[in-house]
């Protein structure tokens, strides 16, 4: 299974299709951060609810790389379980990198300030960045499984699940939401972070996050048994 994720991340890479989700990434941190400096654990929050999109995006594109002769194939060859785990897991992958370029974007251009009097010290704004992207991380994979063509047949679909899903994400996980447990706690974990994030409230967002993500999957993994 390692061989096959190693291919699909040289097929993500060597197409150049992983160039439009970063490019899509950095611009819109290079916009976050052009109105001037925040609170590292602050910015790093905002930074997780702009890139969760360019994530399930990302994970669309690299899921999508492979035809579908190719992907069909490889279920013959390793089994449908690990066929769909291996392209989950090379989302992921391209993910973390993703994220570590948005921990370290910030600092060589000036766009968080020097942690101040009751701020968190520097590693510590960089673990909470790290938990808060990460947050954003597994439910973005999870979202652009379902939106990936092995689901939707089709482009149009696809991005229409991309887009409901992203804009239902702000939408539904507004202050005072109707709903809140219907999309993953993206803002939410935002929110957490400019006030200060107990430890309690930390648990519940890694676990609200985690059974988001561990829902959509296993719709994905379902799906994927009737549309092979």
């Amino acid at each position: 299974m390692s061989a096959l994720v190693r291919m699909r991340l040289a097929g993500f890479l060597r197409t150049g299709r992983a160039l439009a989700p970063l490019l899509a990434g950095l611009l819109a941190l290079g916009i976050l951060y052009g109105g001037g400096r925040a609170r590292p654990a602050e910015a790093y929050g905002v930074s997780a609810v702009v890139l969760f999109p360019v994530l399930a995006w990302q994970t669309k594109i690299l899921l999508d790389v492979e035809p579908d002769v190719q992907r069909r194939l490889a279920q013959v060859l390793v089994g449908p379980v690990r066929e769909r785990l291996a392209g989950l897991l090379a989302a992921a992958l391209a993910g973390v990198g993703t994220v570590l370029v948005a921990l370290v974007f910030p600092w060589p251009f000036g766009g968080v300030a020097a942690p101040g009097p009751g701020d968190p010290p520097v590693v510590a704004a960089l673990a909470l960045g790290l938990w808060a992207h990460l947050l954003a991380l597994l439910p973005a994979v999870a979202l652009g499984a379902l939106a990936s063509r092995a689901l939707t047949r089709s482009a149009g679909y696809g991005v229409a699940v991309l887009a409901v899903g992203a804009v239902g994400t702000l939408a539904l996980g507004l202050r005072g939401s109707v709903a809140p447990w219907l999309v993953p706690p993206v803002l939410a974990t935002a929110r957490a972070l400019a006030g200060g994030v107990p430890a309690g409230t930390a648990l519940l967002l890694s676990v609200w996050a985690s059974a988001w993500a561990g829902v959509a999957l296993a719709g994905y993994a379902r799906w994927r048994r009737v549309r092979p």
